[in-house]
């Protein structure tokens, strides 16, 4: 029934959208000691210019929904990806500290726009059956830019002087392909509808189902846009704040702060100093780091295919119960100063679950909460909400750790997954086998 070449060959596409966001995240790894002699930086110093990279995804999530809702997905893509090819090099090839962080600044400016639009725009252009194993795969894309960055990282270590800005200039590789590929993928459906471009939409359902599917889903969103928000299609950011709206945009929040709070991030991005101070051997940081993408990577293949079938409700129960579980032997082992290689063990577990459940599902969740008609402004509010809890997990990480120690710290991570189970059980519904419009009107506060 469906053309799952054309749909594979349109996901494939706009996952080198998570590619790149993977990708630009942790390149930096690699450069740090060579960035920071040339600039001659304090600690002070490398922590902005690897932590700016948040700030301008926050800021690229903030304005990406309303620009993706006004020009459209593709063409936003299209943008996102001219940024990535610009500011990798531009980063590389600084020659002033000032111009490295404007680069990484914009740099991270496409990461937040790619992880609003890809998402979102994957959500919107797969059949019901296939909507979740898609946006799935963005997740695999994401961790495959982790791999990918790590890889660059390795094989340009030892190109010379200039080793860092050619690492950096690397991400042009993925950024123009992206470029690309995005002139073979068609526009979201769901947004020709809301700009009343009937016979496209009509011609990209049909592409991807046929004339059947076509018209079915073609009446199904109209009738969402009818619905929706009232009749006036007058824009604005008091949106989020109608009552009708109010209640997903604090789901979808929810969902996206949580997915940071818990861990993962404290351990991909301090990894090697945990395990340090847990008694290993000085062993090269990018060995231990790609030790993580590759179980990050393998476990998400779980997700992708349990996802559609267990459900996205489930997944999310039972990942955030062990994730507590877990981390809460973690605080046990460091509190007994039990042998170092529980340490790997229950870090590379940690990964292996995030990666299995709340990873991936968490962007096929956002992808789905949000009514068609205001979509792209409640994922930007949810987006924007994710980068900021990451900037202030990965921030205040180190600070915990020296004023509590990794005891506390992760005993803290253990009760942020468990207060998150008990949200999950409570408030988030089951969208499996659901059409958007399905959930838009199971999520919707009903009127009296």
């Amino acid at each position: 029934m469906y053309n799952r070449g054309r749909l594979y060959g349109i996901c494939l596409v706009a996952s080198l959208g998570g590619i790149l966001f993977g990708f630009d995240l942790v390149i930096i790894s690699g450069t740090i000691p060579f960035f920071r002699q040339y600039f001659q930086l304090s600690e002070a110093g490398v922590g902005w210019a690897v932590g700016c990279v948040n700030l301008g995804a926050a800021l690229g999530a903030l304005v990406a929904g309303r620009l993706s809702d006004r020009f459209g997905r593709k063409k936003l893509l299209l943008c996102c990806a001219v940024l990535f090819a610009l500011t990798g090099p531009g980063t590389g090839w600084a020659g002033q500290f000032g111009w490295f962080i404007v680069c990484r600044l914009l740099s991270g400016t496409a990461v937040g726009i790619a992880s609003l639009v890809c998402p979102v725009y994957i959500a919107e252009i797969s059949p019901t059956a296939f909507r979740g194993r898609m946006v799935s795969f963005y997740q695999l894309a994401i961790v495959s830019g982790l791999l990918l960055a790590y890889l660059a990282d390795y094989l340009l270590l030892d190109t010379g002087s200039d080793n860092w800005r050619w690492m950096f200039s690397s991400q042009a590789v993925p950024a123009l392909l992206f470029f690309s590929g995005l002139f073979f993928v068609a526009e979201s459906p769901r947004w020709l509808v809301g700009k009343g471009r009937l016979v496209q939409a009509l011609k990209v359902l049909e592409s991807i189902g046929g004339p059947l599917y076509g018209e079915e889903q073609l009446t199904r969103i109209q009738d969402s846009f009818k619905t929706s928000s009232g009749s006036d299609r007058k824009r604005d950011w008091k949106v989020i704040f109608r009552k009708e709206h109010r209640k997903v945009a604090l789901l979808g929040i929810c969902v996206a702060v949580f997915s940071q709070a818990d861990g993962q991030n404290s351990l991909f991005s301090y990894a090697p100093e945990i395990f340090r101070q847990a008694g290993m051997g000085r062993d090269s940081a990018i060995f231990q780091s790609v030790a993580l993408g590759v179980v990050n990577f393998l476990f998400t293949f779980i997700a992708i295919g349990s996802i559609d079938r267990y459900g996205r409700r489930k997944l999310l129960l039972v990942g955030s119960l062990l994730l507590s579980l877990d981390a809460a032997l973690l605080a046990l082992t460091f509190a007994l100063s039990l042998p170092s290689y529980w340490i790997m063990v229950e870090v590379l577990a940690f990964i292996a679950i995030y990666a299995a459940t709340l990873g991936p599902v968490t962007w096929v969740a956002l992808s789905e909460l949000f009514p068609n008609k205001v979509r792209g402004d409640l994922m930007s509010v949810a987006t924007l909400s994710l980068w900021i809890a990451n900037f202030i997990t990965t921030a205040s990480f180190p600070v915990m750790r020296a004023q509590w120690g990794l005891p506390l710290t992760f005993g803290l991570h253990a009760l942020i997954c468990l207060a998150y189970f008990f949200f999950v059980r409570s408030k988030v519904p089951e969208t499996k086998g659901r059409s958007l419009e399905e959930i838009e009107t199971l999520v919707a506060i009903p009127s009296h």
